[in-house]
């Protein structure tokens, strides 16, 4: 049951991610810096599960609850920019720029897609990717938690 559950936690972090990415390349939706923010911890909690795989206890799965309340309140801070709550970050996000002349530079700059944090490019029920993102990730803490207390009294 142990590993089915981490097993089950750490596929939907891969499902979500995989999601945001499909959105990203097939819908041609660009995402803005705090869509970044939520994706980050998705691939830390699949990661997590191949470790929690591979070594057993209580540890890593705790680490990938972490890992998805991370996500979640990310999200949550997300959907707070969107619906006005609160101010989103001042700045903006860019591909590299190391090594690239002043007309270069200037290329990137006027191509690059101006995203925007608190516009809702898609939604499902009245939420957003960030909310839905928000919601899943705190059900697979849920998920990773009850792996955690699985181990904790396996051994």
């Amino acid at each position: 049951m142990h590993r089915l559950l981490i097993v089950i936690a750490a596929t939907g972090s891969a499902a979500l991610l995989l999601g945001a990415l499909g959105f990203q390349y097939i819908g041609e939706m660009a995402p803005c810096k705090l869509c970044y923010w939520q994706r980050y911890p998705h691939a830390a909690a699949a990661g997590i599960g191949v470790l929690a795989l591979i070594f057993p206890g209580a540890v890593l799965p705790y680490l990938g609850a972490l890992a998805a309340l991370s996500t979640a309140g990310v999200g949550v801070y997300h959907t707070g920019v969107e619906r006005g709550w609160w101010e989103g970050p001042s700045t903006c996000t860019s591909g590299p720029v190391g090594g690239l002349s002043p007309d270069q530079l200037m290329e990137q700059i006027m191509a690059a897609p101006l995203v925007r944090c608190d516009e809702v490019p898609w939604e499902l029920f009245s939420l957003s990717m960030a909310s839905w993102n928000a919601i899943a990730s705190f059900g697979l803490a849920l998920i990773w938690i009850a792996a955690a207390n699985h181990a904790r009294k396996q051994g």
